[in-house]
This record gives structure tokens, C-alpha cells and sequence, in this order.
């Protein structure tokens, strides 16, 4: 709930001037199938490590503690503030340490997307610090405008129609196969029209971060903290632009370029998932004795590739052709957390012709429900809106071809999953030019080397971007390195949230300021062999929303 307005700041500007409100929080609303947590500490420990080995009661605790939920109200476009209202919900893990002197305010949190919702990944970062900096914040979790429980909701399809499987192949063996894609892409974009064309021109990032100052000023706060993973750090950087005073604290882990917002970035996501998939052949070839696929990572390779073409001549269990094969692996290049358990899925069905834990990866990584389609949703809204995509289909077609021959894992799967842009009811716009100067306090930027879904180079450019941003970079190639099983990092992410310090000397050029080892795939394989999920997989199911 929200009650009552309070006076505006004296000097804002009118796209800033947003009825203050005071939120009264209250019990939370019950939660889906996907985001709701186990209802006793037992079950969470059995969630968490599938033996109840291996994790503190106190932590286990943390995460089946019960958050305040409430509702803001802000306006759909920021620069008429009497105007039509929309609302953003959100959830809170209250600290416990007192208002007085020791409490450092309201840490929010982002997990990405854009599309995803915070609040599961509020209970994930909350019962994850340490118990001495997680009673000095107040860890909020909120859904973006359209996104889950904020309202409206955007959804344009029905996804048990629209996804049913198998799809078709997302790499067109010709142009009557194109056509079919793009058919589904401008459908897809004119459902999303005809549904809300009076949300699809606010739904930007600037007006997203708008938002997020609306939520300061309702929690009644001078300052916010921030940790942004993947497109969060996105919306974090375009906050920090706009309202650098308002910054206590700022997170941003695994980062977006600001200056390739968004096709290009597409572009280059498609050359660094391929790279992420060789990874994962050659680490399947390393373990030839367990999966029996080949000792060499192209041996490994025409395998998989073996498998995709007869995936679209009999799919698997009559559900899983080449595109949901796409989708599912996909994760793969988000977490090598799962490695294992995807090896092991497509060893069964090279060498026994069993299917069984193909469809089940497929069930629990790559099927679309009510809740993806709407993060999808507001994933192409935002990103349509943001900055301008090509509208011709020869440039996409001549980009897919020309990266395809050299990088065919992700190229055509990508291309398809963003066509909608092409078509898209409203034009796109001129992002935020982000960047700020030195009375922003220390940023804090972590990123894996060989990140595929947000590259290295992003975080350089943020880091430049920045005079007070420093780099600590992390081995591996896992996406979201924080709060996800590594101990280096989330000692020094810790550190940093409690006392806001930073080392001062600031490198240059691609050198980073600090670094930790990856915790790497091994440890994914010890989890599994005991019947635990590894930690990195637990924190990529949060990002990803399942």
C-alpha cells in the first residue's frame, strides 16, 4: 500500500518531480509456482544442497526469513507527474541494526533482463551477506515497470500457444524458412502493439531509473545503494548519469556496454557465446571417460552439431527440436555450473538414444511459461524502445550469415529472439549518454574474463566512464559473480557494501584493479557427483528467473 504525498525537492527538474509517497509495508501477496520459496528451513536446506550438507542454519534461516512487500505509484511518463500513474512493486528484508548511526539505508537490487524480476533476488543477496552487513541494509527487490506484480504487466501472447514446441528452426535453411521466422517476429511485435500501445513509448531505461528515484523518495531516503547484475548495471549506470548525489553505494556485476546499446551488442553477444560453447565442448572432450562425445573439442563439436541436425528431423520426446536444444544450452553459456548435468543430457541421447535428461533440461531451462513470455515481453519493449534497430531484414540476414559462418552456435537463435525490434509499433529512441564525475562515491565493477552475455569490453568502458568505478576481474567465464560461490569475490563485494571503500590507485587501459580466481566448473562437477546444486547455479536461476 502507499499513503499520503510529501513536499517536492526544491530544483528538480519537471521529469524528476514525482509525488513523493510514504509506503506502508505489509504481508506479501502469495507467490507463483516459479518464485515461490520452500515454506520451512528444512526444505530450503534440501533446495539448496540436496542433502542439507554444506550450508549455515543461520544463512538457510536468512532465506526463508518473510518480506514486506508494498506497491509505489509513479508516473507512466516521468515528465508529466499529474498524469496517468502505473505501479511498481516491490519486496523488503528489513535490518535489523538500528536507524540511528549504523544503518546504511535501503540496498536495491537488479537482476537484469531487462525483463526480470528483483524480487527473488532480494531473498538471494539478503540471506548471502554476511550477517553483519545484511542488519545494516535494508535489501529491496522491486519489479520494473511491466514486469510481474507491478501493473500493468506486459504480456502480448499466449505462451503456451505461441512457444508451443518444437518451434521452427531458428537457422533458416531458406527463404521460405525466413519468412516463417519473420512472420512470428512482426506477429509477436503487433500483438505487443495492440495490446499496450499506450505503455510501449515509456518503456525505456531512462524512464526505468526515473522509477528508481521514485522509490528513494517513497522510502523516504536521501541516499540509495545499488547492486545491478547484467542489464542492471545498466540501469544502475543510467541512475548514477541522472542522479549522482543520490548514490551511496553501487554494485555493478557482469556489465552491459552503454555505448553498443542494442543491436550491436547482439552482435557481439553472438561471437562470445560461441566462444563460451567451445569452452564447454573442450570441457566435455577433457571428461571423454565420463561422456564417451570425443577427445578433442571438434570431435565434441560434430557431435553436438549431429545432434541438432536430427533434433529437427525427430525431436526429442516430440518436444525438443534444434531451437529449444538452442534455448536450453544457452544457459550453458550464462553458468558453468550446469556443464555437467548438459553433458551428461546430451551423452545419454549421442550414446544410448535416451532422451529423458534432454527433456528434463529442457523442462527446467529452456520451456517458456507465463512468466518468461512477460520478461520477454518487456525485455523487447525496452530494448525496441531504447535506441534504434535496424529495420531492414537484408542487414539482420547479411549480420547473421556473416557471424553465422564463423560463430554458429548463438548467431541465427539470437537474430530470431530480438527480430521483433524490426518490426516494432514504436521507433527507437536515443539512449542516455552515461557517465558521471567525481562526486560520485567508489563504484564497484566485477566481471568474469571471458563473459558471454555482457563482454569484457563493457566493463572497460564503464570503468572509463567513471573516474571513481574500480575493476575487480574475475577468471572464468561465468555471467553474475557475485553472491554465486565465490568467496574471494563476495568477501571483497562485503567489504565494500559495509565501509565503501575502494583501493585509490585506478588502472589503466585493460589492467584490472582487483582480482579474484574463478571458482570454476570443478566445482560444479563436485556438487553434482554429491546430488547439491552448485551455488553458480542456484544465483543464474535467480538471474534468469527460474
Amino acid at each position: 500500500m502507499v499513503t499520503g504525498l510529501v513536499a517536492e525537492p526544491e530544483g528538480a527538474d519537471a521529469a524528476q518531480v514525482v509525488p513523493a509517497q510514504r509506503i506502508v509495508w505489509g504481508a506479501c501477496p502469495t507467490a507463483g509456482p516459479k518464485s515461490a520459496p520452500p515454506a520451512t528451513l528444512a526444505e530450503i536446506l534440501k533446495e539448496l544442497t540436496g542433502n542439507g550438507r554444506g550450508l549455515g542454519q543461520a544463512v538457510a534461516a536468512r532465506r526463508a526469513a518473510t518480506p514486506e512487500c508494498a506497491n509505489v505509484r509513479v508516473p507512466l511518463d516521468p515528465a508529466q507527474p499529474g498524469g496517468q500513474q502505473i505501479t511498481i512493486a516491490l519486496n523488503r528484508f528489513k535490518g535489523s541494526a538500528p536507524r540511528d548511526g549504523n544503518h546504511l539505508g535501503p540496498l536495491l537490487v537488479n537482476p537484469g533482463g531487462p525483463g526480470a524480476s528483483g524480487l527473488t533476488l532480494a531473498r538471494h543477496v539478503a540471506a548471502s551477506l554476511p550477517p553483519e552487513v545484511a542488519a545494516r541494509y535494508d535489501v529491496i527487490g522491486f519489479d520494473p515497470r511491466g514486469v510481474g506484480a507491478s501493473r500493468p504487466a506486459l504480456t502480448c501472447v499466449d505462451p503456451k500457444r505461441f512457444y508451443a514446441p518444437p518451434r521452427p528452426d531458428n537457422v533458416p535453411a531458406d527463404e521460405a524458412a525466413e519468412r516463417v521466422l519473420l512472420g512470428r517476429a512482426e506477429a509477436y511485435a503487433g500483438a505487443c502493439g495492440n495490446k499496450f500501445a499506450w505503455l510501449l513509448p515509456y518503456m525505456t531505461t531512462e524512464n526505468a531509473a526515473r522509477d528508481v528515484e521514485a522509490l528513494r523518495r517513497a522510502l523516504g531516503e536521501e541516499k540509495i545503494s545499488w547492486l545491478g547484475y547484467s542489464y542492471g548495471t545498466y540501469l544502475g549506470s543510467v541512475y548514477a548519469t541522472l542522479f549522482p548525489d543520490r548514490v551511496r553505494r553501487m554494485v555493478l556485476d557482469s556489465v552491459v556496454d552503454p555505448t553498443k546499446v542494442w543491436y550491436d551488442a547482439n552482435l557481439d553477444q553472438n561471437v562470445a557465446f560461441d566462444d563460451r560453447h567451445r569452452d564447454f565442448l573442450e570441457w566435455v572432450s577433457d571428461h571423454n571417460a565420463a561422456f564417451r562425445l570425443g577427445d578433442t573439442e571438434e570431435e565434441v563439436s560434430f557431435a553436438w552439431y549431429g545432434m541438432r541436425r536430427r533434433l529437427a528431423e525427430r525431436p526429442a520426446g516430440g518436444i525438443v527440436g534444434p531451437s529449444e536444444l538452442d534455448d536450453t544450452f544457452t544457459v550453458g553459456g550464462y553458468s558453468d555450473a550446469v556443464w555437467p548435468t548438459f553433458a551428461r543430457a546430451f551423452s545419454d541421447y549421442v550414446r544410448k538414444g535416451d532422451v529423458t535428461a534432454l527433456v528434463n533440461a529442457y523442462r527446467q531451462h529452456g520451456e517458456t511459461d507465463a512468466a518468461d513470455e512477460n520478461g520477454y515481453a518487456v525485455y523487447l519493449a525496452t530494448q525496441c524502445r531504447d535506441a534504434v534497430w535496424p529495420r531492414d531484414w537484408s542487414r539482420w540476414r547479411a549480420d547473421a550469415r556473416r557471424i553465422y559462418a564463423h560463430s554458429p552456435f548463438m548467431t541465427w537463435s539470437n537474430t530470431v529472439y530480438n527480430l521483433p525490434c524490426a518490426f516494432w509499433p514504436q521507433a527507437g529512441g536515443t539512449p542516455v549518454t552515461v557517465g558521471g564525475g567525481r562526486s560520485l562515491p567508489p563504484i564497484l565493477i566485477l566481471q568474469s574474463r571471458y563473459d558471454a552475455a555482457t563482454p569484457l569490453r563493457g566493463a572497460l568502458t564503464v570503468r572509463n566512464r567513471f573516474p571513481s568505478a574500480r575493476l575487480m576481474l574475475v577468471g572464468g567465464g561465468n555471467h553474475g559473480v557475485s553472491f554465486g560461490g565465490n568467496a574471494c569475490v563476495d568477501r571483497r563485494v562485503s567489504a565494500y557494501l559495509k565501509d565503501g571503500l575502494l583501493p585509490e590507485r585506478r588502472r589503466m587501459g585493460s589492467e584490472p584493479d582487483l582480482s579474484c580466481a574463478s571458482a570454476g566448473a570443478r566445482a560444479a562437477t563436485r556438487m553434482a557427483s554429491t546430488g547439491g546444486k552448485p551455488a553458480h547455479e542456484r544465483l543464474t536461476q535467480v538471474l534468469l528467473g527460474r
